[in-house]
C-alpha cells in the first residue's frame, strides 16, 4: 500500500477505536485495538523521521487522546444540540460529515503539534475528499465546535477558533495575499496569515473571513455572504444589505 492507503486504513482504526460500537467489530467496522493501532503509526512516523526519537512522539499523541476524546464529546454534544433535525447523537456520529471532519482533525492537529510531516496533511486531505470540508491539521479549534451541512467550508493553517463556534457550508477562514522573502522571491511560510474567531460566534453560509490581523469578537453573528478583511467587535451582527430582486411576469 502506499503511505496514503496505510493512514487511510489507521484513520479507520482510530474510529473503532474512538467510537468502538459504530466503527468497531461491533458494527462490522475495523479492530479498534489501541496498541496495533500505535505501534503501526509509531513505524510510519520512524520512516519520515529517521532521526527522530517515533516512540516518544507517539507516547506524547497517546498522553493526548483523553483530550481528544473529551473535546469530540462536546462536539457532538454541539451538532445535537445545534441542529434540529438530529435526532440522536448516534446519528451525529454516523452520518454528520462536520463531525467526521472535525474528528480527523482533531487527531491530525495533535501529530501536527508533535512537529509529525506529511501524516497530518493526509489525514486533513483524506477528511476533505470525503466531506468537502477543507481543515488545514494547524488550525487551533476550540470546544463545542459544529459544522452544519459542511461542504465548502475551508480553515487556514493559522486560524484560531474558540469555543462554541458554528459554521455553516461555505465559510471560508483564509488569508490575503502572501508576503515574499525580498531575496528570493519565495513565499514566506510560519506567518499568521488566517482570522481568529471568538467565543459563542455564528458564521453563515458562503461567509469569508481574511487576514491574520482579522478577528471576530466573540458573540458575534456574521450573515450570509459576508465579506470580511477588518475585525470586528464583541456582540456584532454583520449582514450585507438585502437585495432588491425584480420579478417579472413570465406572461
Amino acid at each position: 500500500m502506499t503511505l496514503p492507503e496505510r493512514i487511510q486504513f489507521l484513520l479507520k482504526r482510530a474510529f473503532a477505536a474512538l467510537h468502538p460500537c459504530l466503527y468497531g467489530p461491533m458494527g462490522g467496522g475495523e479492530s479498534g485495538d489501541p496498541d496495533s493501532l500505535y505501534a503501526a503509526l509509531q513505524k510510519e512516523v520512524a520512516l519520515l523521521m529517521p532521526n527522530a526519537d517515533a516512540p516518544t512522539i507517539i507516547a506524547a499523541f497517546r498522553a493526548r487522546i483523553p483530550e481528544v476524546r473529551r473535546l469530540l464529546e462536546t462536539d457532538i454534544a454541539a451538532a445535537y444540540e445545534g441542529d434540529p433535525a438530529a435526532t440522536s447523537r448516534m446519528e451525529v456520529v454516523m452520518a454528520y460529515p462536520g463531525l467526521y471532519a472535525v474528528t480527523v482533525h482533531r487527531l491530525a492537529h495533535e501529530l501536527y503539534k508533535l512537529k509529525v510531516p506529511i501524516i497530518p496533511r493526509i489525514m486533513s486531505e483524506y477528511a476533505h475528499s470525503k466531506t468537502g470540508i477543507d481543515i488545514h491539521p494547524g488550525a487551533t479549534i476550540g470546544e463545542h465546535f459544529f459544522i452544519d451541512h459542511g461542504t465548502g467550508v475551508v480553515i487556514g493553517e493559522t486560524t484560531v477558533i474558540g469555543r462554541n463556534v458554528k459554521l455553516y457550508q461555505g465559510v471560508t477562514l483564509g488569508a490575503l495575499s502572501f508576503p515574499k522573502d525580498e531575496k528570493t522571491g519565495m513565499l514566506m511560510k510560519g506567518h499568521k496569515r488566517h482570522p481568529n474567531v471568538e467565543d459563542n460566534v455564528v458564521i453563515y453560509a458562503g461567509a469569508t473571513i481574511l487576514g491574520g490581523d482579522t478577528t471576530i469578537g466573540h458573540d458575534s453573528e456574521i450573515g450570509g455572504n459576508v465579506w470580511l478583511m477588518d475585525s470586528i467587535p464583541p456582540f456584532s451582527r454583520v449582514y450585507n444589505q438585502t437585495p432588491f430582486p425584480r420579478i417579472k411576469t413570465k406572461l
